[in-house]
């Protein structure tokens, strides 16, 4: 990071990290689809997740304090066991993905998501495979792009789960997934300690998310939780965008200089 530029990059990992903690505050989500593009756009596809993993983790749990009469639990108790399953491979994919490839990879699942949720309407299903597949696909994608958000909509939607229980629920999942992702991140050495960014640009990030949160209660008795998803939808959408074009370009410097293009 540029001695003449980190002030700037700083100044927009914090924005970030405010406004996704405000739209989660909001709408139940948004640390991650915030976050996760922008943090891989400043740090690299790497070194930018396991920040947005513990942004995660932090502003859930104090979220969370704020929701607990509304929280679901015997539905985080069907959900949880499955994330620890799908943060392995996710954990591999990212340990063995070329940088560039790992960008096309992040810009294509967030913009995919997006489409997905917006377009396709789910059919409601009922029993506990929902859950598990929901969990396993949460887990995956928590820990190899650093956005879980999609795969618990899509759910929310299949189940007919209402607004009020869903945001409130969200919040000691992406708890246990923000905590199981850095783990196992750093357990298989997909993310080591050393590759990390240093501890004040860590530091920073997290010590936004009280101030978005603060923020974040003024502005959800005055803006609905659409209002909320919708920007957020915007800005993950600019910022996978960029990511993919980023990532895209590198392919093909790489390929083009011979260099390893493989995921």
């Amino acid at each position: 990071m540029p001695a003449d530029v980190a002030p700037l990059l700083l100044l927009v990992a914090a924005s970030a990290v405010i406004l996704g903690t405000v739209l989660q505050r909001v709408s139940g989500m948004g640390v991650g689809l915030v976050v996760s593009p922008t943090l891989a756009l400043l740090l690299g596809p790497v070194a930018g997740v396991p920040p947005t993993n513990i942004t995660t983790t932090v502003s859930a749990a104090l979220i969370a304090i704020t929701l607990w009469r509304d929280i679901d639990w015997r539905r985080y108790l069907h959900l949880a066991p499955l994330i620890v399953v799908g943060s392995v491979p996710g954990a591999l994919l990212v340990g063995a993905a070329d940088r560039s490839w790992l960008e096309v990879v992040i810009g294509t699942v967030l913009l995919g998501t997006l489409v997905f949720t917006a377009l396709v309407r789910i059919p409601p299903v009922g029993g506990r495979r929902p859950a598990a597949v929901a969990g396993t696909a949460g887990g995956f994608l928590n820990t190899a792009v650093g956005v879980a958000a999609p795969a618990m909509l899509v759910y929310a939607q299949a189940t007919g789960w209402n607004q009020r229980s869903f945001a409130a629920t969200l919040q000691p999942i992406f708890f246990t997934m923000g905590a199981t992702s850095v783990i196992t991140k750093v357990g298989l050495e997909a993310a080591p300690i050393s590759g990390l960014p240093p501890i004040g640009v860590i530091g920073l990030v997290v010590a936004m998310v009280p101030i978005g949160i603060l923020l974040g209660g003024a502005v959800a008795t005055r803006v609905s939780a659409t209002v909320g998803r919708r920007v957020a939808v915007v800005v993950v959408t600019l910022g996978a965008l960029t990511l993919l074009g980023r990532g895209i370009g590198g392919v093909g410097r790489g390929a083009l200089n011979g260099e390893r293009t493989s995921p």
